[in-house]
């Protein structure tokens, strides 16, 4: 069975206290996607990653990069675009449990850094994209998308907000009498 495609070996750099590597690669990652957004099957994940030996384990800092696709939110219009994390993890042996709870588990001489590349894309991918920070949406009357043209609708008036209306429309028509 070939190595996890992120697997770095680690033998040397755990032989010497305070050993360092480098590592740059790239691939892709099957299955990533939340609430609509995804990496592009088969899109590389790239990982500019520096790896440091302590004793009982690997702390790991660097950036993953990643491109992205969702559908806006507002209009449902096609959105891309490009995650860059920076992360700063620790890889242990043993038991990922107490203070190491948030650490990822180191077995062997075999450092799988696809699980954390995983997690950091995952929690950076957007929740609720937007194609435009002024995207204008869907008309909710007719559906027509605004940010083409408008449709001509009337306005959707929310009976929620009747009572705010009816003043606002009571201190329009009101004029400023002067009075002193």
């Amino acid at each position: 069975m070939p190595p996890p495609r992120f697997a770095v070996p680690i033998a040397s750099l755990r032989r010497r206290t305070s050993g360092v590597r480098q590592v740059s690669t790239q691939g892709p990652v099957d299955d990533l996607a939340v609430l609509g957004a995804e990496v592009p099957g088969g899109a590389d994940v790239a990982v500019e990653l520096v790896l440091s030996a302590y004793p009982g384990g690997i702390a790991v800092t660097g950036f993953i990069d990643a491109p992205w696709r969702a559908e806006c939110r507002r209009c449902g219009g096609r959105v891309d675009g490009s995650v860059h994390v920076e992360v700063r993890e620790r890889f242990v042996e043993g038991d990922c449990t107490g203070e190491d709870e948030d650490a990822y588990p180191l077995d062997g001489d075999l450092v799988d850094l696809e699980p954390m590349v995983r997690d950091a894309v995952m929690l950076a991918l957007p929740l609720a994209p937007l194609c435009a920070d002024d995207c204008r949406g869907l008309c909710p009357g007719c559906g027509a998308d605004r940010n083409a043209a408008p449709c001509g609708c009337a306005p959707v008036h929310d009976p929620r907000w009747a009572a705010l209306d009816a003043l606002s429309a009571g201190s329009a028509g009101s004029e400023d009498s002067g009075t002193r």
